[in-house]
C-alpha cells in the first residue's frame, strides 16, 4: 500500500496466524506507518506519517478484530489523503 503521494505504508500489527496468499492478514486493529512520502506543502500539512482504516467489516473478524473491506479506505495523518491499495483478496476460504 502507499499514500496518495507515493510513500510506502506498512501495517504495524499484522496477524501472523492468518495468511492470505502467504502474507499475514491485516485487520482494523492495525495502524500503518508511512515512509518516503515526498509531500511537503508550504502550510506544513505533510508528509504522511501514519494511516488508519476508517470503514471495516461489521460481521467478519480475524483474530477478534474487524476485517478490512476492499471499498473501506484508510486515511493518512496529517494530510487526510487516502491509502492506495494495489490488490485485494475478493474471496477467502478457511480450513
Amino acid at each position: 500500500m502507499s499514500c496518495a503521494h507515493g510513500g510506502q505504508a506498512v501495517p504495524t500489527e499484522p496477524v501472523p496466524r492468518v495468511l492470505l496468499d502467504g502474507e499475514p492478514a491485516v485487520t482494523a486493529a492495525s495502524s500503518y506507518t508511512i515512509t518516503g512520502c515526498p509531500f511537503l506543502p508550504p502550510d506544513g500539512n505533510g508528509p504522511c506519517v501514519s494511516a488508519q482504516w476508517v470503514r471495516t467489516a461489521l460481521r467478519v473478524t480475524i483474530a477478534g478484530s474487524r476485517a478490512l473491506l476492499s471499498d473501506g479506505g484508510a486515511v493518512c495523518t496529517p494530510t487526510g489523503t487516502p491509502l492506495t491499495v494495489p490488490a485485494v483478496k475478493t474471496q477467502v476460504r478457511g480450513i
